[in-house]
């Protein structure tokens, strides 16, 4: 892992195969792709697969601002490792079993719009949704 990556994770108190299916289903997603409670995910799509795209409509509840975040996968291993490309930056996100939990961690290239904190604050608030989502 490069060492300018930006690395968030969580712990989820459910087995890897459920965190897999939560993290990429389409109708699970809406449900926890967020960063605070007055932006939500109304829709997100996904084909995955090596090739296969992927996106979440994330936008402000008030109708004020939203984006498509996109990408394509490079590189899926069921229940274990997703890589994606997202707009020329990589990521990765691991599921790494831990007894009747799953430990999640993401890694991403930061983008130069966003100071580091901020990009590391935010996909760390997205990923305490999923924590949240997933009863922890």
């Amino acid at each position: 892992m490069p060492q300018d990556q930006i690395v968030v994770e969580t712990m989820v108190p459910v087995p890897v195969a459920e965190a897999w299916d939560a993290y990429t289903s389409p109708h699970r997603i809406p449900h926890w792709n967020f960063a605070s409670d007055d932006w939500h995910c109304p829709s997100a799509s996904v084909d995955l697969r090596e090739g296969g795209r992927f996106s979440s409509r994330m936008e402000a509840k008030d109708g004020s601002m939203g984006f498509d975040f996109a990408g394509t996968y490079t590189k899926v291993i069921e229940n274990e490792r997703i890589d994606y490309d997202i707009g020329g930056r990589s990521a990765t996100v691991m599921f790494m079993p831990q007894a009747e939990h799953t430990r999640i961690r993401v890694s991403f290239d930061p983008e130069t719009s966003f100071p580091i904190e901020q990009q590391r604050n935010g996909w760390q608030a997205i990923l305490d949704n999923f924590a949240k989502y997933l009863g922890a």
